[in-house]
């Protein structure tokens, strides 16, 4: 079957709740919002999720216009029992950092060499420093560029990392968790040495040197990165026709391109 970038990229995030155990899903942007559904509507029902709102709910809640759908609630999740699952390590996030560097540290809050004067302000720090040294954490990334994949350390260290400098001096690592980063590229893990990033897959019809090109600082996994497994016939349904009815992942990236690359010569 055929299937576009935005889909190979849904079912590529959802990997990462694969065996994640009773844990709340958090999926930030559309991407990883239909990635953690489609996790929990296949291979990982155990999955805590909301209804994006105040709920808990047994299935996941399509995302768009829900018309006559009535989201199947099982019980409460308020702003501030969500902080008691955050302070017990108890959920994943996947987040859209601006900038990342080679040991996973994330930038949300600004960009440019001088903070006070920054090219441009953007969220601020907000939650994310906490939320990254006590659960799993996994990241998209729909424009994979050295913009992004900085050269060095990114400018403002919003999310922690496992960068080995940042964890001298009697700080600990034992608390970050960083698991996968998907992009339009390929999909990455952090399991180079001192979890220095490192290929896990290629996306169909991309290299490892366009990958490569498109980072700003040197990859691993040149010799074991293996090609992105395609969405399945059931994945591909689950998205089209529950998921996702409105085909809103047709917005992620420009002119919706197919997800094997030489479909689009």
């Amino acid at each position: 079957m055929s299937f576009t970038l935005a889909e190979l990229c849904i079912t590529a995030a959802a990997e990462a709740w694969r065996d994640n155990g009773e844990v709340l899903a958090s999926g930030i942007g559309l991407i990883p919002r239909l990635a953690a559904s489609l996790a929990k509507a296949s291979f990982a029902p155990e999955l805590m999720m909301t209804d994006g709102e105040a709920y808990l709910v047994e299935e996941p809640v399509p995302v768009g216009k829900r018309g006559a759908y009535v989201p199947k609630v099982e019980g409460w999740m308020t702003y501030a029992r969500v902080f008691d699952v955050v302070y017990k390590g108890h959920r994943h996030a996947m987040t859209g950092p601006v900038q990342v560097d080679r040991f996973g540290q994330q930038n949300i809050s600004a960009v440019g060499p001088d903070y006070r004067k920054p090219k441009a302000a953007l969220l601020g720090v907000r939650g994310i420093p906490g939320n990254t040294i006590n659960h799993i954490n996994s990241m998209f990334v729909p424009n994979h560029s050295t913009r992004v994949f900085v050269e060095g350390e990114v400018d403002m260290v919003s999310g922690v990392g496992y960068k080995p400098g940042r964890l001298s001096g009697g700080k600990s690592g034992r608390f970050v968790d960083l698991r996968l980063i998907v992009t339009d590229l390929a999909v990455l893990d952090f399991g180079g040495p001192d979890h220095a990033i490192r290929v896990r897959h290629l996306h169909p019809g991309v290299t490892f040197d366009q990958v490569q090109a498109a980072t700003g600082f040197p990859l691993l996994g040149r010799d074991t990165a293996s090609e992105t497994p395609a969405p399945t016939a059931e994945q591909l349904r689950l998205i089209r026709e529950v998921l996702d009815p409105h085909n809103l992942r047709a917005t992620v990236f420009k002119d919706n391109p197919p997800g094997i690359r030489q479909e689009a010569a």
